[in-house]
């Protein structure tokens, strides 16, 4: 339980720590203005998950990507001068894609609800020439 919270509050603390580093330190015009939507560190501290809301254009997508693989190493190295950790783990930027996945789910449950309220509706007619 103990462990759960600590891994919690590094989460944040690395979510909030990278996200200004991002912003102010990093020049790298391929990067843009990322947004870190979350982090989950290792309970051994090995390894950083960095959860990145990156442009929906698969080109700039690609660059945004690749620019922030290239920024990972300075992005470790600023935290581990920010930090008082023993270790700073190594830095994995993933692309989150949940609000496209969340806004396609939507789009999905609009046509089949569509089309279920159109089925209800002949049924509902269908009835009434029966009685």
């Amino acid at each position: 339980m103990r462990q759960d919270k600590r891994l919690l509050r590094l989460n944040e603390q690395f979510r909030r720590e990278i996200s200004g580093i991002l912003q102010r330190d990093v020049e790298d015009p391929r990067i843009g203005t990322p947004v870190v939507t979350s982090v989950r560190v290792t309970p051994d501290l090995w390894l950083a998950r960095v959860f990145v809301r990156l442009p929906t254009d698969a080109d700039a997508r690609r660059e945004a990507q690749e620019g922030l693989e290239a920024a990972a190493p300075f992005v470790r190295r600023r935290l581990g001068r920010t930090l008082r950790i023993r270790r700073v783990p190594e830095i994995r930027f993933i692309p989150d894609d949940t609000l496209e996945d969340a806004m396609r789910i939507e789009e999905l449950l609009r046509e089949v609800g569509g089309d279920w309220e159109s089925e209800e509706d002949g049924e509902e007619d269908g009835d009434d020439k029966e009685s």
